[in-house]
């Protein structure tokens, strides 16, 4: 009997890597969102400066104390602001609320000339000095500096549900996996083994011809190769057996004739002793042999059992290897898709800081002029200029804050749709040309700091009813790999992007002008990990992904062509309209 099971002792093997690697990931992943999220509350802070400078500076010029105190609370009542300190020109506190550092300590009571970010690892507060310049006539005269804080705790109270995420879904994978293994290693492994093993214990060994095992199985592989080769001993056995018995017949049948030619032998027993003698040097000869043959056998018999034993331990590597590889696979292809959604949402959250920012800017000012319109209104000294002057201004500034609102909330309209879409893979009716402006619009982030231009060529009434979210993921990858691979070290590209239908089919075809791949580069170019900037971080799975999503979501074709220098040409087709689900219907 087994002290421990053979599948046991791999399966608690291979999850003990398992888990390993997802511990590791998962602190990995934690660290990333707490810097992801410390950065993006640094940025915040600076939008602040860009929000209240003008407000504090104008405060602290007209010596006005409580509305410089005012604004400081203003600014303590946003969540993210743990504390802030307000100096005046000579490097006195004017105001001084929430948690701090010691302002003195870091500067010695002088004032920062330029933006300063400042971080306490022990207290864990982190913030932002910025210096308040105040333009009175042409010339800029610095009245003041603030200081705002924030904290360590602030940062984990945003990612706390992240947490909680990741390590729940790591819990979730992880029981599913055990589960998996546990039936796999049961129907492929232990049980044909156990089945094996009873039937050669069965064995009846007096009587082998005729008893073979079989292992109830359709696949073949190894234990089929094992359950042939034992068969094939168990012939040779009786084989053996039935010759040796054969040699045994004959010897008697030698006996009995010698029985019956006893009286002749006596009588003779000078002239045959020397026969009789080389008779039964054959005999023992032949027992010789036999015993010879005996030895053969049971050396062959315990070759085969070694034999076996190989063959069990390759099996299980071999199926180890295997288990490996899939999953790493698995795990590549979930992060490259993974990353390409956080570029997007990195991407469009930095676009809508900058409208809502200049919104804030816009809301402020005007705040600002109505106070000073109220206070005039109060004093009696409101003349009918600067009420004229109030609402030009007010005009102004709301038709800016209108075409920022409009502008953050066409950016946000856009990144829900391309998300969801990227998440997705339902079948919905599409305009294919309004939809790729909206992939391109979504990598505006990507294209704003280049030279490179991007040319769309498709009929304005093409209407599709296809996944979107493959539509989305073709496209982005296509365009992220000319501008990461194709225009590497070129100032300014050129993507053209032409799209034709007929009754059935849509035609699109694809070329940058950029620098192109070799011939040995080009046949490897859809299979998965291949990449050319591996030491950059390349993954190699784009271009794999994107063969699937067209050969296998769109039932289509695809196909590259290109020369070094000359560009890259892709050239897809793909039926136009798909069959939507019946629960979609």
């Amino acid at each position: 009997m087994l002290q421990k099971s053979l599948s046991k002792k791999l399966l608690t093997n291979v999850l003990s890597v398992y888990f390993l690697l997802t511990f590791v990931v998962t602190c990995g992943q934690v660290l990333a969102e707490f810097v992801n999220t410390k950065d993006y509350i640094r940025d915040e802070l600076s939008t602040l400066q860009k929000t209240f400078s003008r407000s504090l500076t104008r405060a602290i010029w007209e010596l006005n104390t409580k509305q410089t105190i005012t604004t400081a609370e203003g600014l303590l009542a946003i969540p993210m602001v743990e504390g802030i300190i307000v100096r005046d020109d000579s490097g006195e506190i004017i105001s001084q609320l929430g948690r701090s550092l010691d302002i003195h300590k870091l500067y010695n009571q002088q004032l920062v000339q330029e933006e300063v970010i400042i971080e306490d690892t022990k207290s864990g507060l982190f913030g932002y000095t910025f210096p308040l310049i105040f333009e009175f006539s042409g010339r800029a005269t610095q009245v003041g500096d603030v200081t705002l804080f924030s904290s360590r705790d602030v940062v984990f109270s945003r990612i706390m549900v992240s947490i909680y995420f990741l390590i729940g879904n790591a819990m979730i994978k992880t029981t599913f996996l055990i589960i998996l293994f546990l039936m796999a290693f049961r129907k492929l492994l232990t049980d044909p083994l156990t089945e094996l093993t009873d039937q050669i214990e069965n064995l009846e060994l007096d009587d082998l011809e005729g008893q073979h095992i079989d292992i109830e199985t359709e696949e073949h592989n190894e234990l089929n190769v094992m359950e042939q080769s034992f068969n094939n001993l168990i012939d040779k056995v009786v084989q053996y057996r039935k010759e040796l018995e054969h040699t045994q017949r004959e010897l008697i049948i030698s006996n009995e004739k010698l029985d019956q030619h006893n009286i002749q032998l006596e009588q003779d027993v000078a002239r045959k002793t020397s026969n009789l003698s080389q008779a039964m040097m054959d005999l023992q000869q032949q027992k010789y042999e036999l015993e010879k043959q005996k030895i053969v056998l049971t050396e062959e018999v315990d070759l085969r059992r070694h034999t076996e034993q190989e063959l069990l331990t390759k099996q299980n590597e071999l199926e180890r290897y295997l288990d490996e590889l899939s999953l790493a696979q698995e795990r590549l292809v979930g992060t490259e898709k993974m990353a390409a959604l956080g570029g997007l949402v990195a991407g469009i959250t930095h676009d809508i800081n900058t409208p809502i920012g200049i919104g804030v800017t816009a809301i402020s000012f005007l705040q600002e002029r109505l106070n000073q319109l109220e206070g005039a209104y109060k004093e009696k000294t409101l003349s009918p200029k600067a009420l004229e002057e109030f609402i030009n201004e007010a005009k102004q500034s709301t038709s800016l804050l209108t075409t920022n609102l409009d502008r953050a909330s066409e950016l946000i309209a856009s990144f829900k749709q391309i998300a969801v879409d990227q998440a997705s893979e339902a079948v919905r009716t599409i305009n294919i040309k309004d939809y790729l402006n909206e992939v391109i619009r979504s990598l505006h982030p990507k294209l704003k700091k280049t030279k490179h231009t991007i040319n769309l060529k498709c009929p304005d009434d093409l209407v599709l009813n296809l996944p979107a979210g493959a539509i989305s993921q073709i496209f982005t990858n296509l365009i992220m790999n000319s501008l990461i691979h194709g225009f590497d070290n070129i100032n300014q590209g050129t993507i053209d992007i032409d799209i034709t239908a007929d009754d059935t089919l849509l035609v699109i075809d694809y070329a940058d002008n950029g620098n192109g791949v070799s011939k040995e580069q080009l046949a490897k170019l859809f299979d998965p990990f291949f990449t050319t900037k591996r030491d950059q971080g390349g993954s190699g799975l784009g271009t794999h992904i994107t063969f699937n999503l067209v050969k296998q979501t769109l039932s289509g074709a695809i196909e590259a062509a290109s020369e070094p220098g000359k560009g890259l040409r892709y050239h897809i087709e793909f039926p136009k309209n798909m069959p939507k689900p019946l629960f979609n219907q």
